[in-house]
């Protein structure tokens, strides 16, 4: 009588699989326990017939992730500077380098010299104050959200805060600015109208229970026609402590973006206290600038809820090479060139000939993150069929372009030139395996 073996009793034991070296490499990059579970779904799959038991280290090595974090890093393509979904601004070499050097033990909040607690993040700031001469003292907390809640907080908790109707603002994802100020305990008193707003409106609102003025710019939409509103200098004259929220972070003039206000400028105007974004036009990593008087910015640093909101040693690293280290990706982005935007488009068409039909269009690129709504930024892109747009998104790399007019554009603003040779092999990957009828 012949007999035929189990075939579950030629499965390798776990440990035999675990000792392949891609899944010892694996085991230190993503963590013993997801390996093992790999191993142990893939001897699952082959006791079934499923897989032959030569194929389970395989089985487990395709079925483990490429890194150990969910986020993936994408290719923006779509002409958007500061995607707010993309994650803003990439930070740049210095920027990166200097966050992967803090990943260890730091002197965050030590002095080397002599052994003792130091102030924390005293290099950041100290860079910070520097790029701000206007700024008697600064501080750092986890976003630009936070600086506002610190202002209002340690300013006007129980009192009340003037804003003109114009400026209570709602951004992304339903966002108010009114339900974060109340949420501090102040009290919110509007003056003026959507439209227009006059010096006397905040002068007849000032009494005794004004903690301070906040002066917002909108950010994310222009009121144009018969306009009027009250700059910082004209406030500073009021007797209470004025402070503008800028929200985009930048901290000087920029002469591409006229309208957008900045730090400095405020400052010397008048305000008392500046807020904003370390993660928009600074173009650095997510966090919220304090800068102005010291008497204000020390009352919000001894504040309790600055705990709560203190920033961590990798921001803190990353916000001072941005702020020490040379122009940022955000910047590089913003000042592109179009007539090189279209030598690169036509070298990437070029490049696509015989996969895919590929035309250079002129493409308006934007500012993106709530800042300077309204101005274009010249530049070209690559106009490819409109399904290209979805299989870009779910390929490697991962490719975001932007749909228009019935096309997917793949903008190159924002696409570091090193990446154009990727970008190409992604785009013909995707020609490869539809082969549309037409398309290639």
């Amino acid at each position: 009588m012949t007999t035929t073996a189990d075939p579950r009793r030629s499965v390798p034991r776990t440990d035999q699989v675990l000792a392949d070296p891609r899944l010892r490499a694996a085991a230190q990059r993503l963590g013993p326990d997801l390996v093992k579970q790999a191993v142990v779904a893939a001897q699952q799959r082959a006791r079934s017939g499923e897989l032959a038991p030569t194929e389970v280290a395989d089985a487990a090595v395709a079925s483990l992730p490429a890194q150990a974090s969910s986020t993936r890093r994408v290719i923006n393509a779509t002409g958007v500077v500061l995607h707010t979904n993309l994650g803003r601004a990439p930070l740049s070499p210095a920027a990166v380098d200097a966050l992967v050097d803090a990943a260890g033990y730091t002197d965050v909040e030590f002095d080397l010299a002599d052994g003792s607690r130091a102030r924390r993040g005293r290099g950041t700031l100290a860079a910070l104050a520097a790029a701000v001469p206007a700024a008697e003292a600064v501080h750092v907390v986890n976003n630009g959200a936070a600086a506002l809640v610190l202002a209002t907080t340690a300013l006007a908790a129980g009192r009340e805060v003037v804003i003109s109707r114009g400026e209570l603002v709602e951004i992304g994802d339903g966002f108010r600015l009114t339900d974060l100020i109340e949420s501090t305990g102040a009290r919110l008193r509007e003056v003026g109208t959507t439209n227009r707003t006059k010096l006397a409106d905040y002068a007849d609102a000032i009494g005794p229970d004004t903690g301070c003025i906040l002066k917002v710019h909108p950010s994310n939409f222009r009121v144009e026609g018969f306009t009027s509103s009250v700059d910082v200098g004209a406030l500073g004259g009021l007797g209470v402590p004025v402070v503008a929220d800028l929200g985009s972070g930048l901290l000087t003039r920029e002469t591409l973006l006229p309208d957008e206000p900045d730090a400095d400028t405020a400052l010397r105007a008048g305000a008392d206290l500046v807020t904003g974004s370390g993660d928009k036009l600074l173009g650095g990593p997510q966090a919220g600038l304090l800068l102005g008087r010291t008497a204000v910015v020390e009352r919000l640093r001894r504040h309790p809820l600055a705990r709560a909101l203190r920033v961590d040693k990798l921001t803190l690293a990353a916000l001072e090479a941005t702020l020490r280290g040379p122009r940022t990706p955000t910047w590089s982005a913003l000042h592109a060139d179009p007539d090189g935007l279209r030598t690169r488009c036509e070298a990437l068409a070029a490049a696509l000939e015989g996969v895919v039909a590929a035309e250079v269009v002129p493409s308006d690129g934007a500012v993106g993150g709530g800042g300077a709504p309204g101005l274009t930024l010249p530049g070209w892109a690559v106009a490819l069929p409109p399904a290209y747009a979805a299989a870009l998104r779910t390929g490697d790399p991962t490719v975001v372009a932007r749909t228009e007019r019935g096309r997917c554009l793949v903008d190159l603003r924002c696409v570091d030139p090193d990446d154009d040779g990727r970008l190409a092999d992604a785009i013909r990957a995707v020609g490869t395996a539809t082969a549309a009828p037409g398309q290639a």
